[in-house]
């Protein structure tokens, strides 16, 4: 059996040309009047007429069996902006690159989406020569809506505006779909490979509190891009090179003369690094031997190899520690590995005519760029601009990544933006297909508002950081009295998933490129958009089937056998809310702005209490406390929220327990 869509888009077609050859003929004639042929033109006309109803009756059911087929989740906002995309265009084809606005709306009472193009259209066609009531536009964009399976009525309100009510049963069928399939990702188009550069601790230093936002941010940026399907590849490009290791080895030979054999602990091994730097900065002798050292260590001697790895392992071993509380994982690939790979690099700059003497550097102008990069210092040294644009080489064209995203503080944003000019003007990378973006972040102040410090003028140690985050979290698992009902291993679960989860929270809820005030105090409070809040809520919604007896098994069975009943308005709204995240989650892939997601997850939790407290799941006899009726459908929708939930504290790196 052939395609009935396929075949009654054939006959549409046909006789769509012969009426344009018939009404041609006609117009062509001087003699308005032809026997016979506008009888056939009409019943040509009249037949295509009930073709288009039936061939949009197909259409609709075939979109509808697509999306029952399909097992991911469908971006709603993403499929409105298809149909009225083609609704505009159809509108006023005379616009190129019409304006496309789609949102969710803010009140119940303007439906469900907005679509506000209407006004930009008409100040283009304004701009144009032509003045176009905006309602006019609007009516004429709701005219050409396709037929479609989301949309069930429009209006138009206020000058312009489109407000979209969209289809229940349509909305009932997508949460259905997520309860039996799970929360699954829309597809890519195709599979892309992205290179995260974040945390890039220096060896031989202790991790602070300004690599908490990095590793961090980093973090759930691959956590993002792993579930939405991509190729992750995550880097720690850690300082691991250069002048201060010849420094630190010359510094070691005198005072600490076991350093082939072993590494002093991180601490010492600072405290070890800061003295160095003040001989090198005052001692000429001192200067003139770190010097040789560090030409040693390029020349890779064995003796200073050895020192050099003894360092780096004490290092590794520290950093693990916090990337173990923080469940984090790296691929380090500090400054060293890209050694050899520096010369070539400062050799195509060369070969190309793009580099200029300077004070006996080598440097680089890039194009619209008023700094320089310096490729080679005067002592014939590279620089970190020289390491950065090796490892851009190298993801580019080693790595083949379509997408490079530097997590670093913003302060190194003039300096990533020199850098990549740089790239492009060599041609390495054309960014309309190679995504190459710094994202940058403010730093952690104190409750003073100052630069995070210890009460001493030191920079936090992070270790200290995340040893108090455990001390707080208990002691307020305490005050709440958890530790006289859970047994001391869920204690402990709790305690770690409260501690790293509102350390994390706190720096993800705000907008990374803005400054944001580190507070215990906030960040533990269990009311407000906090990881702590978040957790509870969360808790006591995983609760609610445990309570009614109602096991994983009967919640499957039911998502499959029930219908997701959405006539109460919270149910709506929250059935809306639940289906709004992969929009969230697009969202975040174009501007890498993580608090988006946690606003979203605050949302959800808000109206979930909304629709909690005025719909009831579970009804209980009011003396006995015995359960009397289940609501599944109701049931289903806390397993919804429960599901996305879950998902978003994945993305963003936190851990949920089953009871806290």
């Amino acid at each position: 059996m052939g395609d009935p869509i396929a075949e009654y888009t054939a006959r549409l077609l046909r006789q769509e040309n012969e009426i344009k050859a018939l009404s041609a003929e006609i117009d062509s004639l001087k003699n308005p009047v032809v026997s016979g042929v506008p009888d056939h033109i009409d019943e040509l006309r009249e037949e295509n007429t009930k073709l288009k109803y039936r061939l949009n009756i197909l259409k609709r059911s075939l979109q509808e069996e697509r999306m029952e087929c399909t097992k991911t989740m469908m971006n709603i906002n993403l499929r409105l902006q298809e149909i009225f995309g083609e609704a505009i265009r159809a509108a006023c084809p005379e616009l190129d690159s019409a304006p496309l606005a789609v949102t969710p709306s803010q009140q119940a009472k303007f439906g469900d989406y907005q679509c506000n193009s209407a006004m930009a259209m008409a100040q283009m066609l304004k701009a144009k020569g032509s003045k176009v009531n905006p309602r006019e536009i609007a009516e004429k964009i709701v005219q050409n809506i396709p037929e479609n399976e989301l949309i069930q009525s429009t209006e138009i309100a206020g000058p312009g505006f489109i407000n979209v009510h969209l289809r229940k049963n349509i909305v009932s069928k997508l949460l259905t779909n997520l309860l039996v399939n799970g929360v699954q990702p829309p597809p890519l188009e195709s599979r892309k490979k992205v290179v995260v550069d974040f945390s890039s601790p220096n060896i031989a230093k202790e991790m602070h509190v300004g690599h908490l936002r990095s590793t961090i941010i980093g973090d759930s940026m691959c956590r993002l891009f792993e579930f939405l399907g991509y190729e992750v590849v995550r880097l720690n490009h850690v300082g691991d090179w250069g002048t201060q290791f010849g420094m630190l080895i010359a510094h070691l030979q005198d005072k600490f003369p076991n350093y082939l054999t072993s590494s002093p602990p991180i601490g010492d091994l600072q405290a070890f690094y800061k003295e160095s730097k003040k001989r090198f900065d005052e001692d000429e002798a001192f200067k003139k031997r770190a010097y040789q050292c560090v030409v040693k260590l390029q020349s890779k001697e064995p003796e200073f190899i050895k020192a050099w790895n003894l360092i780096c392992d004490v290092s590794r071993r520290e950093f693990q520690k916090v990337y173990d509380c923080l469940d984090v994982s790296l691929v380090e690939r500090g400054e060293s590995f890209y050694q050899e790979l520096m010369t070539e690099v400062v050799k195509k700059f060369e070969e190309k005519g793009l580099v200029e003497m300077d004070e006996g550097r080598k440097v680089v102008f890039a194009p619209g760029q008023s700094i320089p990069l310096t490729v080679v210092k005067s002592d014939g040294g590279y620089t970190y601009d020289t390491s950065d644009l090796a490892a851009l080489y190298h993801r580019v064209f080693v790595e083949k990544a379509d997408i490079l995203i530097y997590v670093t503080d913003s302060g190194q944003g003039v300096h990533f933006q020199v850098v990549f000019a740089a790239a492009r003007m060599i041609g390495w990378y054309d960014p309309k297909v190679t995504r190459v973006e710094h994202a940058g972040f403010g730093v952690v102040l104190g409750e003073d508002k100052k630069k995070f410090k210890t009460r001493s003028g030191d920079t936090v140690r992070l270790m200290d950081l995340l040893d108090e985050g455990l001390k707080r979290s208990m002691d307020k698992l305490k005050d709440k009295e958890r530790d006289k009902v859970l047994t001391p291993e869920e204690l402990t679960k709790a305690q770690k998933a409260v501690a790293f989860g509102c350390i994390k929270y706190a720096d993800l809820s705000h907008n990374r490129i803005n400054d944001y005030v580190f507070s215990f105090d906030k960040m533990l409070d269990d009311r407000g958009n906090t990881a702590a809040y978040l957790l509870y809520a969360f808790t006591r919604i995983r609760s609610i089937a445990r309570l009614a007896n109602i096991d994983e098994a009967a919640l499957r069975k039911a998502a499959e056998t029930t219908e997701v009943l959405l006539d109460h308005e919270k149910e709506w709204k929250l059935g809306k809310c639940i289906l709004r995240f992969p929009e969230i989650l697009q969202k975040i892939l174009d501007d890498l702005l993580l608090h988006t997601l946690c606003d979203y997850l605050y949302e959800l939790a808000t109206t979930f209490t909304e629709f909690y407290d005025s719909c009831y799941c579970v009804e209980k006899d009011r003396q006995t406390g015995e359960v009397v009726k289940v609501n599944m459908w109701r049931m289903l929708l806390c397993d919804a929220t429960a599901a996305i939930m879950a998902k978003g504290f994945d993305i963003l790196g936190i851990t949920p327990v089953q009871r806290m």
